[in-house]
């Protein structure tokens, strides 16, 4: 395997990777389009919490070994395969059909795998570093292996207590990361890093504008079908302005300003835990936004005058809330900055399903774009504002706890 150096950027052996995740999320919204009740919202949240890990674990190796250098590549494409598998079981992971192989425990076993050959390739890829090495095993036994066996015990279960029971795993994995500590791995081009997590933004908001087309797939196009496409093009427009233009850079230059093991906990805080939230969140409008089109386009089923109801009018605004208020902690864990934009936008976005039940879907989504917009513009010119303030400077480096 080849190590990367300082700037090193994305290889396109990870753009073919990103394939099978691409597939992964639209997998994940179809899980909840299929029974929208909080129960199953809170089980995909689970299903995407394990698949963002499956990720995380090769954009973390990706960054310290070329992920197109030949053995690397061949891992890649094997674990493309297991990823594969897992997202063909992703609708019937709580609901498994008859007459096929077992959807929840071939999801579980490869999940398992995919850790597996991350710690493998993490440990073949440094022979010599005992940190490393140390790091690994601590990962293996405290990070990986608890949670696979109760995620194996989950597998046998159905209802509620299945999704309890992979909940526990989930929060042993992610908070076994704090228990093994940052001894060990390292980032080694904060670049690389920093484009590799905003690819996987593109993704996302990617699939939330497939989930338009999707919604009116077999129905009439209409103009309140293109009015409201629109509408969910500019609110995936906002999303895009306020990540790329007003947050990633950010990050990025604060990720650069450091070195050792305070590079590598901003990289774990900022990127592996709080991407997630972003993505979540961009996945639950996309939620919000097919079932809006569906119900605006079937004119023959829904009038023009109907709102939406239960967990998909949450899940409209409700999604763009999670995004802000991650966005929000992004900033106040890279530069110590508190944006009572974001805050108050997210907070109002994740209150404002009460609102949606009782308006038109079509004039929720236009509401909806409208905010996002004005939010995204708002918090750019305060964001311009407190730059100009300080000289143009970049931000004083927020001190590490």
């Amino acid at each position: 395997m080849i190590a990367t150096e300082d700037g090193h950027r994305v290889t396109p052996a990870e753009l073919f990777f990103d394939l099978v995740f691409v597939y992964a999320i639209t997998q994940v919204t179809a899980l909840m389009a299929a029974d929208p009740t909080p129960l199953r919202l809170v089980g995909a949240a689970v299903v995407l919490a394990l698949l963002w890990w499956c990720w995380c674990c090769f954009a973390w190796l990706g960054n310290v070994v070329r992920a197109d250098s030949g053995a690397l590549f061949t891992v890649l494409v094997a674990v493309m395969a297991v990823l594969l598998a897992v997202s063909l079981t992703v609708p019937e992971v709580y609901a498994d059909e008859p007459g096929g192989l077992p959807a929840p425990l071939v999801f579980v076993l490869c999940y398992g795998a995919v850790r597996l050959l991350h710690l493998v390739s993490y440990w073949i890829s440094s022979p010599g570093d005992k940190a490393l090495h140390a790091s690994v095993r601590r990962t293996a036994l405290l990070s990986v292996a608890p949670p696979f066996v109760l995620l194996l015990v989950g597998s046998a279960l159905t209802g509620v207590t299945q999704i309890l029971v992979w909940f526990g795993a989930v929060l042993i994995d992610y908070c076994g990361v704090y228990v093994t500590g940052s001894s060990g791995w390292r980032v080694t081009s904060p670049g690389h890093f920093a484009e590799r997590h905003s690819l996987i933004v593109i993704i996302a908001l990617g699939e939330s504008i497939v989930a338009i087309g999707v919604g009116v797939s077999g129905l009439p196009v209409s103009a309140p079908v293109l009015a409201a496409a629109g509408a969910g093009l500019l609110v995936v427009a906002g999303l895009w302005r306020l990540y790329f233009r007003q947050l990633g850079e950010s990050a990025e230059h604060r990720l650069a300003t450091l070195t050792g093991d305070d590079r590598t906990r901003l990289a774990r805080d900022v990127y592996t835990f709080l991407h997630l939230p972003l993505v979540a969140g961009v996945v639950l409008t996309a939620l919000g936004m097919k079932k809006a089109l569906h119900q605006i386009a079937d004119s023959g089923h829904y009038d023009l005058s109907e709102p939406l109801h239960g967990v998909v009018a949450w899940a409209l605004a409700g999604g763009v809330g999670v995004f802000l208020l991650a966005a929000a902690a992004i900033l106040l864990r890279t530069d110590g900055q508190r944006s009572g934009v974001l805050i108050t936008g997210g907070i109002g976005c994740l209150c404002a399903g009460a609102v949606v039940v009782l308006i038109p879907a079509l004039l929720a989504l236009v509401l909806l774009a409208a905010a996002v917009t004005g939010l995204a513009v708002l918090h750019g010119r305060k964001a311009g504002a407190a730059g100009a303030g300080h000289g143009e400077q970049a931000p004083e480096p927020f001190t590490e706890v």
